[in-house]
Formats: structure tokens, sequence, C-alpha cells
């Protein structure tokens, strides 16, 4: 009988690295594998990588660093994987920077885990980055029902995989390679069979989300809006979201489903980078400033309670102190509820890494202080807004506090609640009573004639 083995898996980056580490994970299971928590305990270790920034990708040569210094000072044969998009645009450097490295896997070659391992344990450094005729999907086996309650009642659905836009800063379609959409049919078997194991929400994932074509079980190629018509229709299944979205891909229909659809939370991640037209086209974004503002103007008036999250690049080349002030202007026309925003990071092989005017860091520095600055105070505004509503929140976790709960809002916050422990996975209404810097803080409604008038505080306050 095969001794269990275990198996230490750390994300670096966007959610569909994250839903790729559970896709691995659920292979290895099959090969005796269980996950832990510790590095130092583990059999196998790998790091799924993230390359859209340099701080990202110099982030996992560190980690190399310190598995290297552990494995040395414990005489231990733990074999270590970098898989991901550092690994699909860097594999022969890995290789040579990182000889503590068994092997490197791009993230279309997942499937092949298990032979892959065989061979490095047998001593061969193996990389596989190949983009492979066969589809990933068909061959990576379903999640057990353990493994998807101990994930909790939310879960990413991969429904569209890579990027055909080449924003000219951006490695996506280098590394994810061209657009290709799953199957409707595939993806709602999986959704089926997520939801009969626990979970209620559910968040679909792509590098260009709202750009899925899948074929439909008709025959027909079907929207997103049509393929999140079909999921709504799941018992059981009560929310649905969707990331990382591009403004060009917002259809009509897509619109309207935020209008037509109430398991789709109000709540859109729609990236703009830049306020600036002449950054836009510098970008290759394909919509200008207008554009943008019209359809966040279209969305609003298709759904009142909308709110919206963006990303920011800030010191794109080229970048002028008056491109930045459209950015400024821009975040304060929106009203942002939520923004990732970051200094422009050259990448190799990126057209824009090429380009004259590079900004100096030290502005690059002080214009991402002041955006951020801008955005805290917005999203700061938008939550303080929550406080006295009544929200259904999907309860996710066990607080710190004995009695505590931590769920999610429809527009994705934290929120502590007093609440009994069997209510994991449930949706309860609770009314915001307080607001923290990272969390809120609500009353619950009654649960089977038990007294929770007791309001919880947020995270900062019980941090503090």
């Amino acid at each position: 009988m095969q001794q269990p083995r275990k198996l230490y898996v750390k994300s670096f980056g966007c959610q569909m690295n994250v839903y790729d580490s559970q896709r691995m994970a659920d292979t290895l299971a099959r090969e005796g594998y269980t996950e832990t928590q510790d590095p130092a305990d583990a059999d196998l270790v790998i790091l799924n990588t993230c390359h859209i920034r340099e701080k990202a990708a110099e982030k996992v040569y560190s980690e190399l660093g310190r598995l290297r210094k552990a494995k040395q000072e414990a005489g231990s044969d733990t074999l270590v994987a970098v898989a991901g998009c550092v690994a699909q645009a860097e594999g022969a450097e890995i290789m040579r920077r990182a000889p503590v490295v068994d092997l490197v896997v791009g993230p279309q070659s997942y499937h092949r885990l298990p032979e892959l391992l065989r061979a490095a344990g047998k001593g061969a450094r193996v990389v596989d980055t190949e983009f492979p005729l066969e589809d990933k999907f068909d061959h990576l086996p379903a999640p057990t029902r353990a493994a998807t309650r101990a994930r909790g009642p939310a879960a990413f659905l991969t429904v569209q995989e890579g990027c055909d836009k080449f924003c000219t800063f951006c490695v996506v379609p280098y590394t994810r390679g061209a657009e290709v959409s799953r199957p409707a049919a595939k993806i709602l078997a999986e959704a089926e069979r997520l939801v009969e194991q626990g979970v209620r929400e559910l968040t679909l994932i792509g590098q260009n989300v709202n750009a899925y074509h899948g074929e439909g079980p008709d025959g027909r190629t079907w929207s997103l809006a049509r393929l999140m018509e079909a999921l709504a229709r799941i018992d059981g299944l009560a929310r649905l979201r969707y990331t990382t979205s591009h403004p060009r891909d917002m259809g009509e229909d897509l619109i309207a489903a935020h209008r037509d659809l109430p398991q789709l939370m109000p709540y859109l991640h729609l990236p703009v980078q830049s306020g600036s037209d002449r950054i836009l086209r510098a970008m290759n974004r394909g919509h200008t400033r207008e554009e943008y503002l019209e359809l966040v103007a279209k969305m609003r008036t298709m759904r009142r309670d909308l709110a919206l999250s963006s990303d920011f690049i800030v010191g794109f080349p080229g970048e002028s102190e008056a491109d930045f002030a459209a950015t400024l202007d821009l975040v304060r026309q929106v009203g942002f509820a939520g923004a990732y925003s970051f200094k422009y990071s050259p990448r190799p092989g990126t057209p824009a890494a090429t380009l004259d005017g590079q900004v100096p860091q030290t502005v690059m520095a002080e214009r991402l202080f002041e955006l951020q600055k801008l955005l805290e105070g917005s999203k700061a505004a938008f939550d303080e807004a929550c406080r006295g509503r009544t929200f259904d929140i999907l309860l996710e976790k066990q607080g710190r506090q004995v009695g505590q709960l931590i769920g999610r809002s429809p527009y994705l916050q934290s929120v502590v609640v007093t609440t009994p422990p069997a209510a994991i996975g449930e949706l309860l209404k609770v009314t915001i009573c307080d607001v923290g810097p990272n969390s809120l803080a609500g009353q619950a409604e009654d649960v089977a004639g038990q007294d929770f008038s007791a309001p919880s505080r947020p995270l900062a306050a019980m941090e503090a």
C-alpha cells in the first residue's frame, strides 16, 4: 500500500491561480497526496506563480531561496515544482537560477503532473511549458466532497482562459495563450457538482471572462450572459459573480443580465487602467475614457445598487502629470467601491517595455501614493454608506471570537457577525452596524428563536 504523502501549494497572483492550485491538489489527491499548510512537512512543494509584474515574479525566486535553505538544513528530499505564468515565461531561467527546482510546469499542463512528477522523482529536472493539443479540463479530476466542503461555500470556476486583446503592458497572451472558452455543458456539469457538494456562490473566472463564447448544448455559441442564465437555474446556487472583465466585451445581453438575474451580485470588477485617452491608446486598450464612463452610466441605469471596482496602472511610459490628473478625475467621477493599483512594471517581450518616456520610480511612487489615498477614501465612503443597511451575508468561516462567523456581503465586503456555527454556508440577513478599515460588523436577525442582539465588532477593532 502506498504511503501517504503531503503536498504544500502556495498561490501567487490572481483567482485563476487559486482555482488552478485547487485542481492540482485534486489531481494529486489520486496519487496519494494530502494537503498540508506547512512546507517543512511536505513531500512536494508547488509554487503557482504570477508574471503580471516584476515584483510578483521576484517573490517566487525569494521563496525558492528560502526553500533551498530549509531543504539543505533539514537534509530533505522534498520535491519542488514551479507552476503558473512565471513557469511558462521563464522555464529555462528558473532551472538556471534555482537548482532546488525539480519540475517546471506551465498552466496548460497541470493534468500531466503525475507523470511529470514520476520523472522528477527519478532524478530528472523536468520542464513542460508546451501548449498541448488536448484540453486539460478533460483530464483534471473533480474535487471530492470533502475537499469542496473544506474550501468553503464560495468557489471559483474557470470558464475561459487566455486573451486576444494584447494590451501593450501585459504578458497574459504570451503566458496563457489565445482566448479559449470551455463548452457550456462541461461548465454546467462542474457547477452542478459543486453546488451538490455545498457551494452556494460561484465566481466565473477567466483572463478575459466576458469574452466567453463557448459551445452550448444546443450547438450554438453561448455568451457569458447566456451561460449565467443557465447557471442561475441550478437549484441551490444563490450567487453568481464573474471576473476579470474587459470594457470592450460588455455586450448588451451581459449588461441586461445585471438587471434580470437576481443571483448575479451587484458588484462588477471592470478594469480601466488609466483615465487618459492618450495613455489608453498607448496601452492598446481599445476604448476611450468617455466610452468607459458611458458604460458605467448604462450599467448603473440597469442596476441602481451596482458598485464597481477597477485596476489602475500609474507611470505607464509617457504618462504626464496631465494624464495622471485625468486618472484621478475619473476615479472621482465613478466613485469606486474598491480597486487594485500598481506602478507600471515593464515585462520582457511586451511592446511597452521598449517605449520611450519611461517614468522614474520616484515619480511613480508619488503618483501611486496619491491615487491609493483617493481610492481608499472612495472605498471608505462606500463602506460607510452601508451602515444601517441590511444585506444577505453568505457565512463562510468561523471568526476569532466564540460565536462569531465571517461572511461576505453582496459587495464582497468581509462582515463579522454573531451567529451559531451551524450557519456556515447559509445566507443570513444582517444589518451593518459598524464599519472598520478591513471589514464590517453586523447584527443578525434571530435564528431559531435565539437572541443574537449583541452586534459584533469589525476585524480591525478586534485586532486593536
